[in-house]
């Protein structure tokens, strides 16, 4: 009796595997990946909740860093508001037209993508410092860019707009042309069509693609620090506070930033599929 019972549990084993197998291979392989992220933001909590709590707690009630990890919110929301406005209807053009030499505006878009961020720091100090060609002139009318946080906003948004623009223009051309010439026949101007069509249809990549060109600006440290090194945002105090107190003295603003920034992705998360939500009801 005790053998036929583990003969059918063996077999229902089997059947199991052989139908997940499939899944049960993807998960293995994706589960690398994820635990590697995983691993390193429990790292970093244990040591800083439990054995270094008091720096860590010190370091959150310290005004400087609260100030320069705002200052680094707010630039890279500038620079982000600025690729919706000058992004969207490049996407649009490159997704919706054809011309000649449409691949290499789209490899010059994707250029900041590509090289290192170094480069791109001496591409931004080259053309806006207080000798370049854009620096030059605004320095006439008291504009600088240099240590300034239009600089800061500058080197943001070089290397963060190819991401929104990518997305939204996949976006755009997700959207089925069919929805364009119904329109276009029943009188609608381009104009029209692509402020009531186009932008309605297109909204989950634009908010997605700013989303994720905002966070890119976040993160950016080596093209600022070139143009700006102060005022401090987030990145660059950390590797201020490593190369003067190490460890202990960076550690816990990247820790801070890191819950911050969780915190506010996983809020918009829940907003947005709150709204997909009430969509599909």
């Amino acid at each position: 009796m005790i053998s036929l019972e583990k003969n059918k549990f063996k077999t229902i084993i089997k059947r199991i595997f052989k139908s997940y197998s499939f899944f049960f291979l993807f998960l293995i392989l994706g589960s690398v990946l994820f635990l590697f992220i995983l691993f390193a933001l429990i790292n970093m909590g244990v040591k800083q909740l439990f054995l270094n709590y008091d720096n860590f707690v010190k370091t959150i009630f310290d005004s400087y860093v609260i100030e320069t990890i705002l200052l680094t919110f707010y630039a890279a929301f500038v620079a982000t508001l600025i690729t919706i406005i000058f992004g969207t209807p490049l996407a649009y053009l490159v997704a919706h037209y054809k011309f000649k030499g449409k691949a290499l505006v789209n490899s010059i878009i994707n250029i900041p993508i590509m090289i290192p961020h170094s480069v791109a720091g001496i591409l931004i100090l080259s053309l806006f410092s207080r000798h370049g060609w854009v620096g030059a002139p605004f320095r006439e009318i008291g504009i600088m860019f240099e240590d300034n946080i239009i600089g800061i906003i500058v080197a943001l948004l070089f290397v963060s707009m190819p991401i929104y623009i990518n997305t939204v223009r996949d976006g755009f051309k997700g959207i089925n042309p069919h929805l364009s010439f119904v329109a276009k026949s029943l009188g609608a101007t381009e104009r029209r069509i692509f402020i009531r069509v186009m932008l309605p249809l297109n909204k989950r990549n634009m908010v997605s693609g700013a989303v994720m060109c905002w966070a890119r600006g976040i993160s950016e440290f080596g093209a600022v620090v070139f143009i700006a090194y102060y005022p401090f945002i987030a990145p660059v105090l950390i590797y201020d506070r490593y190369i003067t107190q190490g460890l202990s003295g960076s550690a816990p603003i990247a820790f801070l930033l890191i819950i911050i920034c969780l915190f506010i992705f996983i809020i918009i998360y829940i907003l947005t599929r709150e709204k997909e939500v009430e969509k599909v009801i």
